[in-house]
């Protein structure tokens, strides 16, 4: 039972009542820059990318703080998660980034991008996690990861691609998954396919990373903007509850082959259907989402901050 945290209120409290403070670049940037705290910022990077996103510092921050990004679905809401996330990132001391893959450029955000893209959404969220990095100072080798609807299938995929860069993640109501399955081509499963050609995957590694998918009780209906094509339907179900539950097992069970201890759990929220806000605020989701990725170290990081005061 997660304990009930009122987040829409509290990050409200936060924009508008925290004082300001700064956090200056760190060294390795190459220019110095002064980053406010306790705010939720837009940034866009300087390399002509169309990709921006939004960052907030917690005035809890101790040096080389962990970094936690979060990845909107299709409603690109991405502002939405910084702030509810906020008050999370107070309580734990740590770095939110919320990316912003814009509908024009990265209209295949979800499966991290086509082969004809200019931009694919894997390699610039790299490029974000290495700017707020050398900005904030934040904890870049490997980063904390959660992603809501079309979020959470960027969100799997990514960590099945890139396991050395995720630490742990968590995978809220996505529409429809990748499942380890190395005969099934990309993205329904790890065989190369036209979007994805060079793809290469090391499941021992991807297993080993704890992740949870977290559904909303209500979340049982397909809607309009579920996958509901006969192959999805018959590998996955028909539903984002069902289907995630069928994922979990599905690592699981591929975890257990390979001879992995993995990690993967399935948390029903309860009072919330498919709503990202509705699940932050009625479901506890941001509270189930850090008791995940990093109540292990609540009291070492608590520990760390009180003692330097």
């Amino acid at each position: 039972m997660f304990k009930k945290l009122k987040t829409a209120v509290i990050a409200s409290t936060i924009m508008m009542s925290l004082a300001l403070t700064t956090l200056t670049m760190t060294p390795t940037a190459q220019a110095e820059e002064v980053i406010g705290a306790g705010q939720v910022l837009e940034r866009t990077l300087p390399n002509g990318s169309k990709a921006r996103y939004f960052l907030y510092v917690p005035q809890s921050a101790t040096p080389h703080p962990p970094l936690f990004v979060t990845v909107h679905g299709i409603s690109r809401n991405a502002r939405e998660h910084a702030t509810l996330f906020a008050p999370f990132a107070e309580k734990y001391g740590v770095v939110v980034l919320a990316p912003l893959f814009p509908a024009q450029t990265y209209g295949h955000y979800q499966r991290l991008g086509q082969v004809s893209s200019m931009e694919r959404a894997d390699q610039v969220l790299q490029d974000l996690v290495d700017e707020v990095g050398k900005l904030t100072g934040a904890q870049t080798d490997r980063f904390f990861l959660f992603g809501y609807s079309g979020g959470g299938q960027f969100t799997h995929r990514y960590a099945m691609l890139h396991p050395d860069r995720v630490k742990a993640y968590a995978v809220g109501a996505a529409g429809w998954y990748t499942f380890p399955d190395l005969q099934r081509r990309y993205p329904r499963g790890l065989k190369p396919s036209k979007s994805m050609p060079d793809l290469q995957t090391v499941p021992q590694r991807f297993l080993a990373i704890p992740a949870t998918v977290l559904v909303g009780e209500r979340d049982t209906h397909p809607g309009t903007a579920l996958r509901k094509t006969s192959k999805v339907n018959s590998q996955q179900g028909t539903s984002r509850f069902e289907r995630g539950q069928h994922w979990v097992a599905a690592m699981r069970q591929a975890a257990q082959e390979q001879g992995v201890t993995g990690s993967f759990n399935f948390v029903s929220l309860p009072k919330c259907a498919h709503s990202f806000r509705r699940c932050m605020q009625r479901g506890d989701m941001g509270e189930a989402v850090f008791d995940h990725l990093f109540g292990s170290q609540a009291d070492s990081l608590h520990t760390d901050r009180f003692s330097k005061n």
